[in-house]
């Protein structure tokens, strides 16, 4: 199992960015696809973007709420996986959590992911 931290969650206004980022503390993230997931208060566990490692091309996928607007991006050499967030909206507010897994696949909204971090609040308001 990895040790994931995340960081990068804040207050914004709507229209505005953040920058999400997921790392380990044992360099092994690049072997693993990460998956990057919210929750909001009341609200199930939603996927939200989901990066491949190299050996599957760094494939990537999005939840379609977010397409056009989040970019998932992973830099092994700094060992991060990181979502880039824009034109941030109301409906975006929820805990922001990354996940490890061997690859996303078609299923990687429900798949089985063997680490996951403690999350980082994401705030949207006017």
């Amino acid at each position: 199992q990895l040790h994931l931290v995340e960081s990068g969650g804040g207050l914004v206004r709507p229209g505005e960015s953040l920058r999400l980022s997921c790392t380990d503390s044992g360099f092994e993230l690049r072997y693993y696809a990460v998956g990057w997931f919210r929750q909001a208060p009341g609200k199930e566990r939603e996927g939200v973007s989901c990066i491949n490692n190299s050996d599957h091309n760094n494939n990537t996928f999005y939840t379609d709420s977010v397409k056009g607007r989040f970019t998932i991006f992973r830099d092994n050499a700094k060992n991060t996986a990181s979502l880039q967030m824009n034109d941030l909206r109301l409906e975006d507010t929820a805990v922001y959590s990354c996940a490890a897994a061997p690859y996303c696949g078609t299923n990687w909204k429900s798949r089985q992911y063997s680490s996951w971090g403690q999350g980082t609040q994401v705030t949207v308001s006017p």
